[in-house]
């Protein structure tokens, strides 16, 4: 059970079970950046380029420039974090927009566009973490800096997901133990049910996962080598996912699918927080 690589017309297939064409006309700006406080999510769109040229600005200079076909704006969206860039149409433009409600309708009746998204996500994720590595921007941070991942899941009705889609048993790790090594080949990802564990990149900790966390899907999503490693801080129990349950989990449960897309884009926003 492979997940799909960013297909156009299955993004505009999603988004069009959600939203409506607009037209927006050039020079106008269709978001601005945002320093300040954290966006609630449902105020903050999701977009879809369907003709035209948007171009993403970030302090004065082009980050990127939207090409017909791809998807912009949602990293704000998905993990309600401020606007890292302004984007303004460039040419006349034609593009659907999906709020938070939108998001999920279509959600719900197309739920593998989730995979094909995080598989998007987590390629830009890999970008980000090898551009922190050249700049150097992978020091140790300041214990409080580093995020605590909000919940995916609800550990007590983990074992009715997952029942019938892989056999594997819960497993336990005692502190300072190591659950996961950067650079390893991922078979398995991990649900923790209790406990908590640091995430760590060349030894720099960027993320802490709790109970409800998930670590280690990154490696299933696109079958690269483990991106970081993870040790258990305190005694803990982990529910194992093999990639094809996996997969059958996100296309069953669309909001496990949405929780899962929050949690890459705040991983996302951190780390390119980093490089600023």
């Amino acid at each position: 059970m492979d997940i799909p690589t960013y297909e156009p017309a299955a993004a505009l297939d999603f988004f069009k079970a959600g939203g409506e064409v607009e037209t927006i006309p050039a020079g106008r700006t269709i978001f601005r950046e945002d320093r300040g406080r954290r966006s609630f999510f449902g105020r903050d769109k999701m977009y879809l380029l369907l003709k035209g040229r948007v171009s993403l600005t970030a302090a004065a200079h082009e980050i990127r420039s939207v090409k017909a076909g791809e998807i912009f704006g949602e990293m704000a969206a998905l993990a309600r974090t401020p606007r890292s860039a302004t984007a303004v149409a460039k040419t006349p433009c034609r593009l659907i927009a999906l709020d938070s409600k939108q998001f999920r309708k279509a959600l719900a009746k197309k739920p593998a566009f989730a995979l094909m998204l995080m598989k998007v996500m987590v390629a830009r994720l890999r970008e980000a973490v090898a551009r922190a590595k050249d700049k150097g921007a992978l020091s140790v941070p300041d214990p409080e800096d580093v995020p605590q991942e909000p919940p995916v899941f609800d550990p007590k009705s983990l074992a009715d997901m997952v029942r019938g889609l892989c056999d594997d048993a819960p497993v336990t790790f005692m502190r300072n133990q190591v659950i996961l090594e950067e650079g390893q080949v991922g078979t398995r990802m991990y649900a923790v049910l209790d406990g908590r564990i640091a995430v760590s990149i060349n030894g720099a900790v960027v993320d802490r996962i709790g109970p409800g966390g998930m670590l280690g899907e990154l490696a299933l999503i696109d079958q690269s080598p483990r991106l970081a490693s993870a040790v258990a801080e305190d005694n803990v129990t982990l529910q194992p996912i093999n990639r094809n349950a996996f997969i059958a989990l996100v296309k069953l449960d669309p909001e496990l699918g949405a929780a899962l897309l929050a949690a890459l884009a705040e991983r996302l926003h951190y780390l390119t927080g980093r490089l600023k």
